[in-house]
């Protein structure tokens, strides 16, 4: 992303994803959003610890970040950048709508810290489509087209 076209806000830091996601531990997937433009693209951080609940059973002895956690992780990412361009009201709820086109290059484990790269494909009222890529040290692990929707009072 290039340094001049990011929004005044360099990042959305964990106390701010908690205002914007209705998500909480085990299920907040992303830690912090470190660069956006506007509601166009971002890319959010989710450092994977050992110690998450998911590596008790998948799988043991050999610890694989489940891909549907993957994609979850997008999603929050791109409900958060929605409900962050919304600068006048704050939605109810921020639903996940639509997975398409998800594929699974290479497995992330404990130690690895996933990108989530979105790039907003369409927005139509309040729903918003993306272009979703994790990766991890550069490498293409996860891709899919994903849509939220933001519920407003």
């Amino acid at each position: 992303m290039d340094e001049a076209a990011r929004t005044e806000l360099d990042s959305i830091d964990i106390l701010k994803l908690l205002e914007y996601l209705p998500h909480r531990y085990p299920f907040l997937l992303v830690d912090r959003i470190v660069a956006m433009q506007d509601d166009v693209s971002c890319i959010g951080i989710k450092n994977v610890t050992f110690n998450e609940p998911q590596f008790q059973g998948h799988f043991p002895g050999r610890p694989v970040m489940p891909g549907v956690l993957l994609i979850e992780g997008m999603a929050q990412t791109a409900g958060a950048l929605c409900v962050h361009a919304q600068k006048l009201a704050k939605p109810r709820l921020v639903y996940f709508m639509t997975i398409d086109k998800a594929k699974f290059r290479k497995p992330v484990v404990p130690g690895d810290r996933v990108e989530f790269h979105l790039h907003k494909l369409n927005q139509r009222r309040n729903m918003w489509w993306y272009k979703g890529e994790a990766k991890v040290d550069g490498q293409l692990v996860c891709e899919a087209e994903v849509s939220a929707m933001l519920v407003m009072d």
